[in-house]
């Protein structure tokens, strides 16, 4: 950041604060050459079709041959993106960008028939298939999740062309991304100190963090103000996106959307269902918290700008980065030396992108191509919260550093409903050690209201944009209208719900449902809710058990997709199949509250 709170340009990083993609491609040239190969061989794979149900030979060398082009095009898919999302604004990378979504859509048209054609070799032609030839058996849980699905799979002239609609489908996700991170801006506020500060992405958090009322107040309203003066066009954009996923449901014959997204991974609807009942029943612990909140604070009417600001005066106001990596390397020693060892290299390898600069896509991911190193981007602000989202984010970069050592290619890409359980795991490990190691009242204090902030906004929070998305596409599913004012009054409703009658429910956050990019990856968000729960379980086995629970977590970590995610969290001793990991997690949540409320009164 540079001085009057402008943010810097990405040139003025240090090489080292940033990631190195070289490591995909040495430059944007080698890369250009390998999009060019490619496209060249994409019909190879179609070449194969009629062909698959000739030989056991033949089947195998068609799946080879789509395995090996598909991990050629993620490798060109991935740095295109990455690059892109280190500037938005570049119009090279957003170029790069396009002509990668365009290859996938090519090859998802070239490989079109595979699906199809697989399901019509007789099941008894399959076995006889994996006996006659080994090579096949690293595609066995492959092809029996697509037969699992049989009923879903269109015929093959439909499938194609499902796969060319690709190149629009995503219209929706695309122009708001571009409006979220190349195109808004939301202005400035005067901060603390007196001085003109401009509000972003990456500033907002820390923002509403402030301890001045006024300062998150300014900010509250400067943040949302583009959201209200485009609420119809987002409202489009979001309906759009609704209608998209109801389309690809009904013609893949599946009784809603939400049933066709959860079913890739083979989670049952009741999981889901369950979950926000869980958490419907936990609603008194929860507006506890906020009348706690209302109380510390010391306010009259607690509003939704002082949703985030701190309770316990902070011990550290700025953690710089390499401090951050000690307290996460500290922290997660439970997982052993090997683990230990990993996250050093990922640190001292520039795997990690981590400062905000102009243009750079907000939040952060951890991301990256099957061969490769896994990626980490941050926006790193010093602050606790981004302490624990490095914590969060190695977690996941691990968990596919594990998968990718263990397992193929094709068996490699861990599911979403496990995707965010080694990340929250590594931030469970690391709260448990931090509140171990203090015994200061207000320190733990502190501590705790960081803790039950991240539960608030991973269980309740998540789960209250899980149940939005539920209750918006239904009305997709149905052919209701998504516009503006229905999008705002589900959205107020649930907050009121949520939050109870001790918070002011102000106009701005009617608006939130729009700011959030997860929500154009449908039925996402609620697997943060379950994968915290399942973390909770796990860590506290780690902590109590020792190396045999860190041996079963690693066998989890290592397991990629060889397995479906709620068989591969029963190997590491937690079945989401059950309501306890969400209930058990709740009563902890309640714990912690009690917690809070007899330490305040002793501070």
């Amino acid at each position: 950041m540079s001085e009057a709170g402008k943010l810097v340009e990405r040139s003025e990083h240090k090489i080292e604060d940033t990631w190195k993609l070289e490591d995909l491609y040495g430059t944007d040239e080698a890369w250009e050459e390998a999009y060019r190969k490619l496209l060249k061989e994409i019909p190879t794979l179609a070449g194969y079709q009629g062909r698959l149900g000739e030989s056991a030979a033949v089947l195998l060398e068609a799946l080879r041959c789509k395995r090996d082009i598909e991990n050629q095009s993620e490798r060109i898919y991935v740095y295109a993106n990455q690059r892109l999302h280190e500037d938005t604004r570049k119009s090279v990378y957003q170029d790069f960008s396009a002509r990668a979504d365009n290859l996938m859509v090519q090859l998802g048209s070239a490989g079109a028939y595979m699906a199809p054609e697989l399901l019509a070799i007789p099941e008894e032609k399959l076995e006889a298939f994996f006996k006659e030839e080994s090579g096949l058996l690293e595609y066995r849980q492959m092809i029996d999740d697509l037969l699992r699905q049989k009923a879903h799979i269109l015929p093959k002239e439909t499938e194609e062309l499902l796969s060319r609609t690709g190149e629009f489908a995503n219209t929706a996700d695309d122009v708001f991304s571009m409006f979220n991170n190349a195109d808004v801006r939301f202005g400035s506020i005067i901060d603390e100190d007196g001085n003109e500060l401009e509000v972003t992405h990456g500033r907002y958090g820390r923002l509403m963090e402030s301890r001045d009322r006024r300062v998150r107040k300014d900010a509250f309203e400067v943040y949302y103000r583009p959201y209200q003066n485009y609420e119809n066009t987002l409202a489009a954009l979001y309906q759009a996106n609704a209608k998209k996923d109801s389309f690809y449901a009904k013609v893949r014959h599946y009784d809603s959307a939400r049933e066709a997204s959860l079913a890739d991974s083979n989670i049952p609807t009741a999981v889901y269902d369950s979950l926000i009942e869980a958490v419907h029943e936990a609603f008194p612990s929860f507006h506890r918290y906020v009348a706690l909140r209302k109380k510390l604070l010391k306010v009259d009417e607690l509003h939704m700008y002082d949703v985030y600001a701190p309770l316990v005066e902070e011990t550290e106001q700025k953690i710089p980065f390499a401090q951050a990596k000690k307290m996460v390397k500290e922290g997660l020693k439970p997982l052993g030396e090997e683990y230990g060892e990993l996250l050093e290299e990922g640190f001292n390898n520039r795997w990690i992108d981590v400062y905000e600069n102009q243009g750079k896509r907000s939040g952060a991911y951890s991301w990256g191509a099957y061969g490769v190193h896994p990626y980490v981007l941050l926006n790193y602000n010093q602050s606790l919260d981004h302490v624990f989202t490095l914590a969060h984010e190695m977690g996941h970069a691990l968990h596919t550093y594990y998968s990718n050592q263990n397992q193929t290619y094709v068996n490699a890409g861990y599911r979403l409903f496990v995707a965010e359980v080694a990340s929250t795991c590594n931030e469970a490990l690391l709260i448990q050690d931090m509140l171990k190691k203090t015994e200061d009242k207000k320190k733990k204090a502190y501590l705790i209201n960081y803790f039950l902030e991240q539960f608030k906004g991973t269980v309740f929070r998540q789960t209250m944009f899980a149940e939005f998305e539920k209750i918006t596409h239904e009305m997709a599913d149905r052919g209701e209208s998504l516009n503006a004012e229905t999008l705002k009054s589900i959205y107020r409703k649930l907050n009121e719900q949520y939050f109870g009658s001790d918070m002011v429910i102000d106009e701005q956050i009617d608006m939130e449902w729009a700011r959030i990019p997860h929500f154009y990856n449908s039925f996402y968000v609620y697997q943060y809710a379950t994968g915290f729960s399942a973390a909770m379980a796990l860590s506290r086995r780690i902590l109590s058990q020792g190396e045999k629970a860190v041996k079963d977590y690693k066998k989890f970590l290592s397991g990629g997709c060889s397995k479906y995610p709620i068989e591969l969290l029963k190997i590491a001793g937690v079945d989401m199949e059950k309501p306890e990991p969400v209930k058990e997690a709740l009563a902890i949540f309640a714990e912690f509250v009690k917690e809070m409320e007899e330490l305040t009164e002793q501070m």
